[in-house]
Parts: C-alpha cells; structure tokens; sequence
C-alpha cells in the first residue's frame, strides 16, 4: 500500500487554491478534493508495516495549532520547473509536529526522510509548460494568501491509481489537542 502522513486542509482554503489553476498550458492541476500538505511521504509500506505505522503515528500526540498558507512558488529549475505550489507561513508548531510524526516512523522501522522539509501544497505538476506562463502565473499569485485555520489533526492516506488523477484515501485519522486556554474565544479570535 502507497502511503503518506497529511494535513487535510478545510474546504474553502481547498476552493481557494483551486481557483488559482489556469493559464499554464502544460499543468496538471490538483483537484480540489486532493489538496493537502504532506509531513511525510512513505511509499509503499506492507500489512505488518502498516499496523505498526498506524500506532506509531496514535503516538504523535501535541496541540492543535493555527496555520496560514501564503505565497506560491516552483520545486525544478527556473527554465523548467516541475511543479507548482502554495507556500506555508512559518510555524514552529507545524515544525514541531513534522518532528514528531518523524520520530515515531523511525520508531516504527522506516529510515529517516533525508530531504529537508519544505511545507507546502502542491497545486499543479508541469511539463513542458512555457516559461513565460509559469512567470506570469507568480506574478499574478504572489500575494496568494489562506485565512488562517486551525489544524486539528492530521491524517494517513493510501494513494491508489485513478483515471488521470491518484485517488487519496484516508486509513487513519490523528486529532490533536485543542489547548484548554483556546475554547471558543480562541476559536472567535481566528483559530477557525
């Protein structure tokens, strides 16, 4: 099974993101319903592996924490970049929580992801796009901004082939803890 630790993320930043898609032939946009920002990629992981995975992630445990995503940006070279994404406002909380869901994978057995982690969502997945379309698409987004949204969790999903498109499912579901002085007056002052 072809797994990954994410954060889903709530429906209208999803409809915000996807209203950034177009104008760069060559993209292949991410639906909607598939935006999410990876912690951890872990490809193909078998039965046994895969229980011991879902209790090593029951371990993570922390706080629920405000997040906000802003700016887009490229992973590739300038002339010809990959993939395109929406950027995440720095936040130790979600660098610790990284940390973390880290720790308990190498607990379970898996090596130690190597690449630095760079937050972000991916919107679209390029080839042979012009480069002045990609150019303007960064000019026209720079300024992208989410509202500000509370993660609660984070989640397990296996990636499934699809018509075009891979097919997420979530196998596990991880909350975190809302900090008791939060409550519905931290909800009210941007929390949600």
């Amino acid at each position: 099974m072809r797994l990954f630790v994410a954060i889903p993320l709530p429906e209208d930043v999803r409809v915000g993101l996807a209203m950034l898609a177009g104008g760069v032939p060559g993209a292949g946009w991410v639906p909607a319903d598939n935006l999410h920002l990876t912690l951890r990629f872990l490809g193909e992981v078998d039965g046994r592996q895969f229980e011991e995975v879902c209790l090593g992630l029951g371990r993570v445990g922390g706080d629920a924490f405000p997040l906000e995503l802003s700016g887009v940006g490229h992973f590739g070279d300038r002339r010809q970049a990959r993939v395109l994404w929406a950027g995440v406002r720095p936040s130790e909380a979600l660098a610790r929580l990284r940390g973390r869901v880290e720790r308990n994978l190498e607990d379970c057995g898996l090596p130690r992801e190597e690449r630095r982690f760079h937050p972000h969502v991916t919107l679209a997945r390029l080839r042979g796009a012009p480069v002045e379309r990609v150019g303007r698409f960064f000019i026209e987004h720079s300024r992208y901004a989410s509202r500000r949204f509370l993660v609660d969790g984070f989640t397990l999903f296996s990636s499934h082939p699809g018509h075009g498109q891979s097919i997420y499912r979530p196998e596990a579901e991880y909350p975190l803890e809302l900090p008791q002085d939060a409550g519905v007056a931290g909800a009210a002052a941007g929390w949600a």
